[in-house]
């Protein structure tokens, strides 16, 4: 007999990438960002530490909410700071969706939503991508249209595509709300699109954003929602009551505050981006145009865990990623490779030319 609820019974789980505990390992992954934060936030951190750790953090995490009010010309009351951006998903389906409701999502992207749907009981459907990763609409619009919460993440994992936002304004739910996941926002052209939240839709919107990826806070767990007041205000209610710790909310804030730093790092990965693309190119791969901070590839062979698995054995870590049923029924397989340094991306170039 089991003592877990059906619905936990019923999934699998979600599993992280690979996390070596010890050194010599080239992670290219779990799109990390390969350089440190900001000092700012090593001082941050440093005074959150020798202060008040003995009280309770601020509950709504007001610092923060200022410091990306600031960023995005908002009110602070459209901000609430989460526990990394997965826990802003997790808000958002205790918020506003019922078990036997329907949550949907584009296929291949971020499986997660599909475990926590199920965690809640709901229903989940996947909107099929077509095989160039552009969206069958025919296919999406009857689904979106039953659906109380659509999921997209903008820059997509594991393509590294960003939809443009016509084609996004196109996948509202009548009667929903629409989640537009920009944790890998920062690395693309144009790095946010908050401005939908200003149409006439916008009040059914809410933007999740990590601080995991530009920010190289991804050890430290902290992430935001975006939306109208009156959303904000019902997913606050649904948070815990401390959901973010006093040195996460400081070391945030002074990311948030040091854009400067951000952004010289974002433009080292985007360069990089482009230089491992073309390389990859040259090695015989198919590369996807990537918006985000990572590349997706697959090789005319076929052969992807070969090669992932010979990377391994070199401690050179990818992402092997496999899509059952996914554009036109077929399985959709490849590796998804993280921009590190320029070192890391010449060791690992260095090694494919070997196994190749």
């Amino acid at each position: 007999m089991s003592l877990f609820r059906p619905d936990v019974e019923r999934i699998a789980g979600y599993v992280p990438g690979e996390q070596p505990q010890v050194d010599g390992w080239t992670k290219l992954n779990t799109n990390e960002n390969p350089y440190p934060p900001s000092p700012r936030v090593v001082d941050a951190i440093r005074r959150a530490a020798e202060g008040r750790l003995n009280v309770y953090p601020d509950p709504v995490g007001t610092g923060v909410r200022k410091a990306v009010a600031e960023l995005f010309n908002l009110d602070p009351d459209w901000v609430l700071p989460t526990n990394g951006s997965d826990e802003a998903l997790t808000i958002l389906l205790r918020s506003f969706v019922d078990p036997g409701e329907l949550i949907s999502y584009p296929y291949p992207s971020y499986i997660l939503y599909e475990t926590l749907a199920g965690l809640q009981g709901a229903r989940h459907e996947r909107m099929l991508l077509n095989a160039d990763w552009t969206w069958n609409s025919d296919a999406a619009r009857p689904l979106v249209e039953q659906s109380k919460l659509v999921f997209v993440p903008n820059p997509n994992s594991p393509s590294g595509t960003r939809w443009a936002d016509d084609v996004l304004l196109g996948l509202i739910p009548p009667r929903g709300v629409f989640v537009l996941d920009e944790a890998y926002g920062d690395f693309a052209d144009e790095p946010h699109q908050m401005q939908l939240l200003h149409t006439d839709a916008g009040r059914q919107i809410v933007v999740t954003r990590s601080l995991s990826k530009s920010y190289s806070l991804a050890g430290l767990r902290f992430g935001f929602a975006i939306a109208h007041p009156d959303l904000i205000a019902g997913m606050r209610k649904v948070k815990d009551s401390y959901n973010c710790d006093m040195i996460s909310l400081a070391a945030a804030e002074a990311a948030l505050r040091d854009q400067d730093w951000m952004l010289a790092n974002r433009g080292k990965i985007i360069t990089t981006r482009e230089r491992l693309a073309a390389a990859l190119t040259e090695l015989g791969f198919d590369v996807e145009p990537s918006q985000a901070n990572f590349v997706w590839s697959t090789h005319p062979s076929g052969q992807h865990r070969e090669i992932y698995e010979q990377l391994k054995e070199r401690k050179i870590l990818v992402r092997l990623m496999t899509f059952p049923d996914a554009a036109d029924g077929q399985t959709v397989e490849g590796l998804r490779m993280t921009v590190g340094t320029d070192e890391q991306i010449d060791r690992l170039l260095e090694a494919l030319g070997e196994i190749l």
